[in-house]
């Protein structure tokens, strides 16, 4: 692409980003409404918390005065806009990167996924790439395990945090923690194998060898495989303890993950979950 034709792409992007902004309203994207709103779209403030970028940069962005924005970036504002596939790739060119190719990670949400996602709205549902990379989530799970908005995008990332995060409200004996990391770098290997020429999933894995030694051992262990499932115990600062099975769901054909928390009916847990549930995110005093 030329230059010329670059920036004359890029004085469509401030529009198209307002207008994709303006359709999209937080409670589809399981953000509370705080407050009276002038217009029923998303804050330009909550879709740069939705994307991982700063307000300030999305405000460029929208004003043509940001003209150079990475393929990461512009992935996340697909996603958070929730763009169809031509929309996303559409979003890439006059954005002046390539769309997507066949053998990179999607994390793009397929139209099943994305309507599942919004009606679950009764269990703590989120959804990854093959990667790990948190794509999307609703408000319950939000109110489970903490608001994803708050984290930078490499936090999102399930194995960053699992070896290298500052911790979460999750509960593992050493033991369960220990066969949790062993599964996902088995699940992260099948995934290298399935995407050689993507980039960004080897960039993942030097930059984990690099800063855990634990994880490095397990690399080299060359242990292979799918996370599926686990069961977890939560430590949650409203309703206490709860002990949830977490079971993971490959979409076929793009490999996102959707990864959910269940209780056994009648149980102490699904009490305290169904709680959770009314409460949402409110602090109890």
């Amino acid at each position: 692409m030329s230059r010329a034709g670059t920036m004359d792409g890029m004085s469509d992007l401030g529009p198209l980003l307002h207008s994709w902004r303006d359709r999209i309203s937080p409670q589809t994207v399981g953000l509370p409404v705080q407050g009276p709103r002038r217009a029923p779209g998303l804050r330009r403030e909550e879709l740069a918390s939705l994307a991982g970028v700063s307000v300030d940069y999305l405000t460029r962005l929208e004003q043509g005065r940001a003209t150079a924005p990475s393929a990461q970036v512009l992935g996340a504002l697909a996603r958070a806009l929730r763009l169809t596939d031509d929309e996303r790739d559409h979003l890439f060119l006059i954005g002046g990167q390539p769309a997507p190719a066949p053998g990179q990670v999607r994390s793009h949400l397929t139209p099943g996924v994305q309507r599942l996602l919004d009606r679950l709205d009764g269990v703590p549902v989120a959804v990854y790439d093959a990667a790990w990379n948190l794509v999307a989530w609703n408000r319950l799970w939000t109110a489970l395990v903490g608001d994803p908005t708050e984290l930078a995008p490499h936090e999102r990332n399930v194995l960053w945090s699992s070896f290298l995060g500052s911790g979460s409200r999750v509960r593992h004996t050493p033991e369960q923690h220990a066969a949790f990391q062993s599964a996902l770098v088995a699940d992260l290997r099948s995934a290298t194998a399935r995407y050689p020429r993507d980039g960004a999933l080897g960039a993942l894995v030097t930059s984990l060898r690099a800063a855990s030694p634990q994880f490095a051992e397990l690399w080299a262990s060359g242990v292979v495989g799918e996370h599926r499932e686990d069961r977890k115990t939560i430590a949650h600062p409203q309703v206490g303890l709860l002990t949830l099975d977490c079971d993971v769901l490959t979409v076929s054909g793009s490999d996102l993950r959707i990864v959910s928390y269940t209780a056994a009916p009648g149980s102490a847990d699904a009490d305290a979950l169904a709680l959770l549930a009314v409460l949402g995110t409110q602090t109890l005093v």
